[in-house]
C-alpha cells in the first residue's frame, strides 16, 4: 500500500507536469506576429542597434511599421509622455487622482464633461508630445552614428555603423568600405541594408548625397515627421499587403497577413479577436468613403498622426466607448468606469471611491 507520503509526492509531480503543458500550450498559442513577442525580442537587441534602426512602433500613429496596427494608440493619444505612469501593478487610488487631474486639464470650459472638440484638441496636444519627444531622442541617436561630430552622417558611416550593430568588426568594415572592398553579408542582413538604403534615400532631401543632416535623419527613423517619408512609409504597407499588384487594398488583403498557429482552441480565439480588429479597423475607419476598397491616399491620411480631421473622428469615436448616458459627451465617472480602455489600467472600485477625492 502505498505511503501518505509516496502519494503527496506523486501528486506533486503531477501538478508540476501538468503545469509544464499548460506554459507550453500558452507559449505556441500566440499568434507570431503579436506585438508582446517582439517587444520581448527588441529587449534582447544590442542597445546600439535599437538607436540606429527605424524603431517598428511609432508612438501616437495609428499602424505600426510593419502594418500590424497598433494596440496601444488610444492609450498614447490620451496620456502622452504619462502613459509610463500608469502601471497595471500602481496603485488604484493614486491612478485614480492622476486621471482626475487629467479630466480636469481636458475640460477646459470646466462644465464637468468632455466635448469631442476638448478631446480632439488634447488629442493634438499629446500627439506633438510624442513628436518632441522623438526629436530629443534623435539628437541622441543622431550623435551615435555621426563619429566625426561634423552634422552630417553619410551612408558608408552608417552602414559601418548598422553592421558593427550585427557584430562585424567596425574597423575591418569601415577599411573594406574605404578601399571599395566586397563585404561579406549573410543574406539576411544584406537584404535588411537594402531596404535601410531605400529608406535613406527617401529620406534624403534635393539633391540626394547620401548625406543625412539631423533634420533628415529624423525622417529617416520617424517617418511621421516628413510627409514625403510617410508617403514612403505607406508605400511600404501597401507593397507587402497588396496581393494583386493594384497599389490599393481590399479588406481581405488587409486581413491577410500571417496569424498565429491554431492548433489550439486559445489559439484559434486569438487570431479570430485579430482578424475581428483588422476588419473593423479597415470597414469603420480607414475606407474613408465606404467603397470597401482602401486607396493609398486614404491610408495616408489614417496614417497621418497630426491630421486634425482624424483627431476628431478619434475623439468621438473615445468618447463613444464610455458614454453610457448618451449625451455625446464624457463625464467623469465614465472615464473612471472605463479607465483601462484610456490608460491601460483598471481603477476597482471606482464609484465608491470617486466621491472620496473632492
Amino acid at each position: 500500500m502505498m505511503s501518505r507520503q509516496a502519494f503527496l509526492c506523486s501528486l506533486g509531480s503531477l501538478y508540476l507536469s501538468l503545469l509544464f503543458v499548460f506554459l507550453l500550450m500558452d507559449v505556441y498559442a500566440r499568434p507570431a506576429n503579436n506585438s508582446v513577442l517582439k517587444e520581448k525580442a527588441a529587449e534582447g537587441k544590442d542597445k546600439d542597434e535599437n538607436e540606429i534602426l527605424p524603431p517598428d512602433h511609432l508612438n501616437g500613429v495609428k499602424m505600426e511599421m510593419d502594418g500590424h496596427l497598433n494596440k496601444e494608440f488610444h492609450q498614447e493619444v490620451f496620456l502622452g509622455k504619462e502613459m509610463e505612469e500608469f502601471e497595471e501593478d500602481s496603485e488604484p487610488r493614486r491612478n485614480r487622482k492622476k486621471l482626475m487631474g487629467i479630466f480636469s486639464k481636458v475640460d477646459i470650459n470646466n462644465d464637468k464633461k468632455i466635448s469631442a472638440k476638448e478631446m480632439q484638441r488634447w488629442i493634438m496636444e499629446k500627439t506633438d508630445e510624442h513628436f518632441q519627444e522623438a526629436v530629443e531622442e534623435n539628437k541622441i541617436h543622431f550623435r551615435a552614428v555621426d563619429p566625426d561630430g561634423d552634422g552630417h552622417v553619410s551612408w558608408d558611416e552608417y552602414k559601418i555603423k548598422f553592421l558593427a550593430s550585427k557584430g562585424f568588426d567596425e574597423k575591418e568594415i569601415a577599411e573594406k568600405i574605404k578601399n571599395n572592398e566586397e563585404l561579406k553579408i549573410d543574406e539576411e542582413t544584406q537584404e535588411v541594408l537594402d531596404n535601410l538604403k531605400d529608406r535613406w534615400y527617401q529620406a534624403d532631401n534635393p539633391p540626394p548625397d547620401l548625406v543625412l543632416s539631423e533634420q533628415e535623419f529624423l525622417s529617416f527613423l520617424h517617418p511621421e515627421h516628413s510627409r514625403g517619408m510617410l508617403h514612403f512609409m505607406v508605400q511600404e504597407i501597401i507593397r507587402d499587403l497588396d496581393q494583386d499588384g493594384d497599389k490599393k487594398l481590399t479588406v481581405a488583403e488587409f486581413i491577410s497577413l500571417p496569424v498565429g498557429t491554431v492548433e489550439t482552441q486559445q489559439a484559434q480565439d486569438i487570431d479570430d479577436d485579430w482578424v475581428r480588429d483588422r476588419r473593423r479597423e479597415f470597414q469603420e475607419v480607414i475606407d474613408a468613403n465606404r467603397d470597401g476598397i482602401v486607396t493609398m491616399e486614404e491610408l495616408e491620411e489614417y496614417m497621418d498622426p497630426m491630421n486634425e480631421h482624424n483627431a476628431l473622428n478619434e475623439a468621438r469615436q473615445m468618447i463613444a466607448v464610455a458614454d453610457e448616458n448618451q449625451n455625446h459627451h464624457l463625464e467623469l465617472d465614465e472615464i473612471l468606469k472605463y479607465s483601462e480602455y484610456f490608460t491601460g489600467s483598471k481603477l476597482m472600485d471606482y464609484a465608491r471611491n470617486v466621491h472620496e477625492e473632492f
